[in-house]
């Protein structure tokens, strides 16, 4: 039994592309957005959906049917087979409806989708680089980087296509998350002037002032980012560098922003975060937070999979351990003083400023090549 259960495992991982493959194309097809309006107890065939569709092939109703199918037994989706008296033999027929899974990838209100980061990932931009792999590894260099000739922030910014779908992507990641977070965490909550470091458009500080009306946001992204954000109650839009400078805020946000580069890096922003609050101000910093040993939950394994991703695309770019964490914070101008609070995919860890500008010198050093003058935003996949 054991035996076989690892075989049919095996097997399942030979096309494991299949399944990232049919979600794409369920996406691009507006099935989820479909399923999502039709309501919550909703139960739709393939006919009634393709009967939505633009379709022009005879055959799309089997064949979505058979991608439906698929999602379900992997239960991204319900199922019911119900009798269908009308139909071929074994006059039954599959009904598919929405759950707390597939509810994530519907984009039919203002509550954030994974969808556009799933499109993001499966675009062939970022497919490709996964075929340098190998050679990376053994010759060194970023794969995205030796399929493009340069980074993913620089490519981005010179395709428009990829640019939309990159901003798509974070938006609604963004969204999906910090809604999370202002469910449960209290640290906003004496905070005046809240500074958002890599914010993109500024949805994560709308999110956060709409609940805390009394903060000041401050939404900071490079200049070509911030030129297309829509203006939000309570939210100043400023262009910039991390790398050069931050805003002054008694709070800054990095959400997603860390795991995009290398500890040197890393260490240049807590450095000019450091130099932008005050002795009781705090860092807080979103990211995915990943165990030493490797475990089997499901979270360990979506951070673990952003991970490889990272090396992938992003110039020094990975998800960190806590400790790993810990050392960036006594590496640079913070305390070690942190207080981490499990949320979905991401932790929120707080990195207080209660020691002595000298030991700021320690990251002096960290800027030897600048990869980072045409970002496409300072916030990047996770």
């Amino acid at each position: 039994m054991e035996a076989e259960k690892s075989f049919n495992y095996a097997m399942q991982l030979v096309n494991s592309s299949v399944l990232s493959m049919a979600m794409h194309s369920a996406i691009e097809l507006g099935i989820f957005d479909i399923m999502g309006k039709a309501g919550v107890d909703a139960k739709l065939s393939a006919k009634d959906i393709v009967a939505q569709l633009p379709c022009k092939n005879s055959e799309a109703v089997t064949m979505l049917d058979r991608i439906l199918r698929l999602l379900a037994s992997h239960s991204i989706i319900d199922c019911t087979v119900v009798d269908d008296q009308q139909g071929p033999p074994p006059h039954l027929q599959r009904l598919y409806g929405m759950n707390t899974v597939s509810k994530y990838f519907a984009c039919i209100d203002a509550a954030g989708s994974l969808g556009p980061l799933m499109v993001l990932t499966q675009d062939k931009a970022i497919l490709q680089s996964w075929y340098q792999g190998k050679d990376a590894i053994l010759e060194g260099g970023i794969p995205f980087n030796r399929v493009h000739g340069k980074h993913l922030f620089e490519y981005s910014y010179s395709n428009s296509s990829f640019n939309q779908l990159f901003m798509a992507a974070m938006t609604n990641r963004a969204t999906l998350i910090m809604k999370k977070i202002v469910e449960s965490y209290k640290g906003f909550e004496n905070t005046k002037r809240l500074v958002d470091v890599g914010g993109g458009l500024g949805v994560t500080l709308n999110i956060i002032t709409s609940k805390y009306p009394h903060i000041k946001g401050i939404n900071f992204d490079l200049p070509h980012v911030i030129e297309h954000a829509s203006p939000y109650p309570g939210v100043e839009h400023v262009g910039g560098d991390m790398f050069e400078s931050v805003p002054e805020g008694d709070a800054i946000l990095m959400m997603c922003v860390l795991h995009d580069w290398s500890d040197e890096w890393c260490l240049k922003v807590l450095k000019n975060c450091y130099g932008a609050i005050p002795k009781d101000g705090k860092v807080i910093v979103v990211d995915g937070v990943l165990p030493f040993e490797p475990k089997t939950t499901g979270e360990v394994k979506s951070i673990s999979q952003f991970d490889v991703l990272m090396m992938t695309t992003n110039p020094g770019g990975k998800e960190r351990s806590e400790e790993e964490f810990m050392a960036l914070a006594k590496g640079g101008p913070m305390s070690s003083k942190q207080k981490a609070i499990s949320l979905i995919m991401a932790c929120v860890t707080q990195l207080r400023s209660n020691i002595t500008k000298s030991k700021s010198s320690q990251v002096n050093h960290a800027r030897h090549h600048n990869p980072h003058p045409t970002l496409t935003s300072q916030r990047s996949l996770n």
